[in-house]
C-alpha cells in the first residue's frame, strides 16, 4: 500500500524517520509531500495514495474525490476540523486522529498562558499569583484532565465541565463538577477551553458567558477560534474592564482588540498547542502505527465517520 505523508508544515525529521521505518517495516510505501505550495499539490499528489496521514493539511472533498485508492485519512492530532467527513464517508474512506498524543503539550502551554497572563505578560507591572485562584476547565478529555492535574499541583481548586461525562465521572478524573456551563464561568477565576469546533459549539463563547465570570478573571483557548464569537468578546471586554482573554488561535479581530485592550488581550503569533518536538513525534508515529493495524486487521478504534 502506498501511505503519503502529506504536511505543508513539516513533522520534525525524526518523526518522519520513525514514521517511514513503521511504514515500510510492515511492508507499505512512504512517499512525502512537504510545504507544497498549493492545495493543487496535494489533490495531485493524493492521486495514487492507499493513506494519507496529515497534520493541519485539508483533507477537502476534492482530496478525497482524487484519491481513487484512498482507504483511510489519520489526522495526527486530536482536532479534526481539517477533515471533510462526510467526503470521507461517501467514498468509504476510513478517517480517524490521534487523540491523547499532544495533551501533554497543549496542558503546559494552557498552564503557561495563565502564568503569563497573571504576570501581566512579563512586564514591570506588579501581577497575581494563581495558587489560591479557581480554574474551570469546559470539556474535560485528555488535555483538560492534564490541565487538571497541572493546576491542582500548583494550588488551584479545579473545577470541570463535560457533557459525555457524568459527575462521577469528573470527581473520579480530579475535578469538582459544575452544575452548568454558566456556574462554571460565573465561579472560576480563570477558564480553560478545551471543546473542538462543531455545529454545536461554533461561536458558543460570547457576550453573555464571558460577562458572568468574576472580577479580575481570564479565558483561556487553546481549543479553536470558532468557538469564540469574537463580537460578542469584543464587547464583553470592553464593558468588563477587569477580564483578560489569552489564545494560542488568533481571531480575525485581533488587531482591534490589541489596539483596545493592550495586555489584556494576547495571541500567540501560530497555534503552539502541538508544537513540541515530543507531541511531533508521538503524534505522527500513532498515525502511522494506526494506518498499519488498519490494514492489517481492520482496526478501526480511533475512527472519527462511524
Amino acid at each position: 500500500m502506498k501511505v503519503l505523508l502529506a504536511t505543508q508544515k513539516p513533522f520534525a525529521a525524526a518523526a518522519v524517520k520513525g514514521i517511514k521505518e513503521i511504514v515500510e517495516a510492515a511492508g507499505h510505501e512512504l512517499v512525502t509531500l512537504e510545504k507544497y505550495a498549493e492545495q493543487a499539490d496535494f489533490v495531485a499528489a493524493a492521486a495514487d495514495a492507499d493513506a494519507i496521514i496529515v497534520r493541519s493539511d485539508k483533507v477537502t472533498a476534492e482530496v478525497v474525490e482524487a484519491a481513487k485508492n484512498l482507504k483511510i485519512v489519520v489526522r495526527a492530532g486530536a482536532g479534526f476540523d481539517n477533515l471533510d467527513l462526510a467526503a470521507c464517508t461517501a467514498h468509504n474512506v476510513v478517517a480517524m486522529n490521534t487523540p491523547g498524543q499532544n495533551s501533554n503539550a497543549v496542558a503546559e502551554l494552557a498552564i503557561a498562558m495563565m502564568i503569563f497572563m497573571a504576570r501581566t505578560q512579563f512586564t514591570p507591572a506588579t501581577g497575581t499569583e494563581i495558587q489560591g485562584k479557581t480554574i474551570g476547565i469546559q470539556a474535560f478529555g485528555n488535555v483538560g484532565r492534564l490541565v487538571g492535574k497541572k493546576a491542582e499541583a500548583l494550588g488551584m481548586k479545579v473545577k470541570a465541565i463535560d457533557p459525555f461525562l457524568t459527575a462521577e465521572q469528573i470527581i473520579a478524573g480530579g475535578a469538582e463538577p459544575a452544575a452548568s456551563l454558566e456556574e462554571l464561568y460565573s465561579s472560576c477565576d480563570y477558564v480553560s477551553i478545551h471543546i473542538p469546533a462543531t455545529p454545536q459549539t461554533i461561536k458558543s463563547i460570547g457576550y453573555d458567558i464571558v460577562t458572568k465570570m468574576p472580577k479580575g478573571a481570564t479565558l483561556v483557548n487553546t481549543a479553536r477560534k470558532e468557538v469564540i464569537d469574537e463580537e460578542g468578546l469584543a464587547k464583553a471586554l470592553e464593558e468588563r474592564t477587569d477580564l483578560k482573554y489569552i489564545t494560542d488561535v488568533a481571531p480575525d479581530n485581533l488587531a482591534e482588540l490589541q489596539e483596545k485592550f493592550g495586555l489584556r488581550v494576547f495571541a500567540t503569533p501560530k497555534k503552539m498547542g502541538a508544537q513540541t518536538s515530543e507531541a511531533n513525534v508521538n503524534a505522527g508515529l500513532a498515525a502511522a502505527r494506526q494506518i498499519c493495524d488498519f490494514f492489517a486487521t481492520g482496526c478501526t478504534k480511533f475512527q472519527l465517520n462511524k
